[in-house]
């Protein structure tokens, strides 16, 4: 394809708008992407959308954006329980597909689209890209290389106090800015586990490589939250601890809790016989990386995201995640944020939470080919 590619927006929420809307409707991309349309079930938010982003149309059905011509791809920016009967649609449609995290709730699920993708020649892409970020690839190299000597242990996780209610998007009056959050707090695909250790977990296993096995605790802390006014019950776990198993004695402890964080978000501490690397920083030092600069961080380093103004903008990953969709359908070149290796991802947190329940440790089944380091 040379012509610049149809997007739709699935979703004008939080992540529709500043992950999507923000970033694509700037004049730096118009020659590879175009904002084809925007769809919400909320009466005339997919409308006001369109008209503050110059989008081509806005739709209040997925059924209507996908049935529209103009559009090549979709970027999913929905709640996390419907990615997979929403990708589905789109595979029927021929539609390419640039799902936000988690692609799924279930490994069954991912499988499905995986497949069903395949047979369709619909290409994927699974956020969230951690091992697109050169730091990332370095310490997957130093792991390769036995820089730090013999990995015994890792740690990841994320944890909130308040959970989304009070983003800009939240506080408004209008359309575009009084957007629910309550679906981040119930069943299915809510939760820090879906919502934030995924970010972690795909960096952890993207260094180290598949997991094994994987033993847990988990539960509800925080029944109820309030937005805008009103009380919401929550009945999605929000305090899960777990431990992986990824053979030879190595193991891992990841977290996502309503309270207390021991790690940087997204980035795994390694501890080996010859040294550690403690977030961005090797035995104490600054990491070195390739483009690492002072002032510079890594997002700003991803590859479509480096010396650009989406660079200084928020949910800048999720922008580069689209544009690595963009670029196969327009170049043939895959990315290695796959859909396989988020089928794992999801595979271990659907672990976590039936050995949370069982009180059995549970064997992983899926797979995934980890990118070489640099």
């Amino acid at each position: 394809m040379t012509k610049p590619v149809g997007i739709g927006v699935v979703g004008a929420g939080s992540i529709g708008i500043r992950g999507a809307l923000d970033h694509l409707c700037l004049p730096d991309v118009q020659d590879k992407v175009r904002l084809a349309a925007v769809c919400d079930p909320v009466p005339g938010r997919a409308q006001a959308a369109a008209e503050k982003y110059n989008v081509g149309r806005g739709y209040e059905t997925l059924d209507e954006l996908l049935a529209d011509d103009a559009v090549d791809a979709i970027i999913v920016c929905s709640p996390i329980g419907i990615h997979y009967e929403q990708g589905m649609a789109a595979i029927r449609a021929g539609k390419h597909i640039h799902f936000n995290k988690t692609m799924t709730v279930t490994a069954a699920e991912a499988t499905e689209l995986i497949d069903a993708a395949a047979a369709a020649n619909v290409k994927i892409v699974a956020s969230p890209g951690q091992m697109l970020r050169p730091s990332n690839l370095r310490i997957r190299k130093m792991v390769q290389d036995g820089t730090l000597g013999k990995i015994a242990w890792a740690t990841t996780g994320a944890a909130f106090g308040s959970y989304h209610e009070n983003e800009s998007v939240r506080k408004g009056n209008d359309v575009l800015s009084n957007v629910n959050p309550s679906w981040y707090w119930r069943k299915p695909g809510g939760g820090p586990l879906y919502d934030m250790t995924v970010y972690g977990l795909h960096t952890l296993t993207g260094i180290l490589g598949p997991a094994k096995r994987v033993t847990a605790m988990s539960g509800i802390g925080v029944a109820e939250r309030e937005w805008n006014g009103q009380k919401f019950a929550c009945d999605a776990d929000d305090n899960t601890l777990m431990v992986l198993d990824f053979g030879d004695a190595l193991f891992s402890f990841v977290y996502g809790t309503f309270a207390g964080s021991n790690t940087e978000f997204g980035q795994p501490s390694f501890y080996g016989t010859k040294g550690s690397v403690v977030g961005l920083k090797h035995n104490g030092e600054e990491l070195d990386y390739p483009g690492k600069a002072e002032g510079v961080n890594a997002i700003q380093l991803l590859p479509h995201v480096k010396d650009t103004v989406h660079a200084k903008m928020g949910e800048a990953h999720v922008y580069e995640d689209t544009m690595q969709l963009v670029r196969w359908v327009r170049e043939g070149e895959p990315s290695n944020a796959t859909a396989e290796h988020a089928r794992h991802v999801i595979e271990i947190i659907e672990a976590g939470f039936a050995a949370a329940e069982t009180g059995q440790t549970q064997t992983l089944k899926t797979t995934f080919t980890a990118p070489d380091g640099i």
